[in-house]
């Protein structure tokens, strides 16, 4: 690890003028979870790192009926798993939450680190190996090892997103609040994330300069119903092999809305309109579930390695729909 600069901020303006125009320039150190593992191994050299832990503005959770949920960037992932409002109201918030790491992890994890943390992919994370989105000009793993890369939305890098709350929060329609020295700006978490396609050297809208300082969840309407569920290799903490979060209304049995959104499929937090559509207005029966599960993965582009996503996308999807719907414990 290189010699950096150390700063500690008190305000989020402090913050923003400490960071710098490029990514080489300084870096956000909060839990240091992704951060120092990065620094660690040789694929970052931040000139300066700024610690944003002493910024109070930064670690809330507010809830009121009338407007909804904020969460502040510093809130940790334990403090998001275990709120009472959160666990009641935005269950699927919570399951994901509580899914990630281990208590140890999730102690110090916030949620805005969750959100901007980089991809797993053993190519990336190899100090050695040049990729496309390290400057490279080849995704190693398109003819690789790609056991766990992308099924939907690969190309020309094929990485998955590996957070297991940006899935969630997607569902609920959140949104996010971003600081820089131009001032503060606001969008929906579906354009927060950006594809390869778009952008290969991040995954994020997010320029060297700014900081996301806020999540935004509107308050579910009473017939709302949801559910994280995910398929990890170990039994253990894990990342998402294939994940799914489901926010259903419901109406006796029937679904008046829905959005689904899938975990480590693709490069971004993969939300299924093809899903979705199956669901609007229709019964929820074992027979629906099934349906729309394979819905979720009809356009799917398997590499040589990880063809078995498919079915395993599709009974995670049916799971979730039947657990959400309150038809199915499992």
């Amino acid at each position: 690890m290189r010699a950096f600069e150390y700063v500690k901020p008190t305000s989020v303006a402090e913050v923003v003028k400490e960071l710098g125009r490029s990514w080489t320039e300084a870096k956000i150190l909060a839990g240091g979870i992704d951060l120092l593992g990065e620094m660690k191994g040789g694929i970052i050299a931040p000139q300066r790192l700024v610690n944003i832990k002493g910024v109070a503005d930064l670690r809330h959770i507010r809830f009121s009926e009338n407007e909804g949920l904020r969460l502040g960037a510093l809130a940790t992932l334990t403090e998001i798993e275990t709120h009472p409002v959160i666990r009641q109201r935005f269950t699927a918030l919570a399951e994901a939450a509580h899914s990630v790491g281990t208590p140890q992890i999730r102690n110090v994890g916030t949620i805005g680190g969750n959100l901007c943390q980089r991809p797993r992919c053993w190519y990336y994370r190899d100090e050695h190996t040049r990729c496309l989105k390290k400057g490279g000009h080849i995704c190693f793993a398109y003819n690789g090892e790609n056991k766990y890369h992308a099924i939907l939305g690969g190309g020309p890098c094929y990485i998955v997103h590996p957070s297991d709350c940006a899935p969630a929060l997607m569902a609920f329609n959140a949104s996010v609040t971003i600081v820089s020295p131009k001032g503060k700006r606001n969008l929906p978490i579906d354009e927060f994330f950006v594809l390869p396609s778009r952008r290969l050297d991040h995954e994020t809208i997010l320029e060297p300069d700014e900081i996301v300082t806020e999540i935004f969840i509107p308050t579910p309407t009473p017939d709302t119903r949801s559910t994280y569920l995910k398929f990890k290799e170990r039994e253990s903490h894990d990342f998402a092999i294939v994940g799914a979060a489901v926010v259903m209304k419901m109406k006796d049995d029937i679904c008046r809305d829905v959005r689904i959104v899938l975990s480590g499929v693709a490069p971004i937090p993969w939300r299924s309109p093809e899903a979705e559509a199956v669901l609007k207005g229709k019964k929820v029966t074992p027979q629906i579930a099934e349906e729309a599960g394979k819905a979720a993965v009809a356009k799917a582009q398997p590499l040589s390695q990880n063809a078995y996503k498919i079915p395993l996308t599709q009974a995670i999807v049916k799971r979730a729909i039947l657990k959400a719907a309150g038809l199915s414990q499992r």
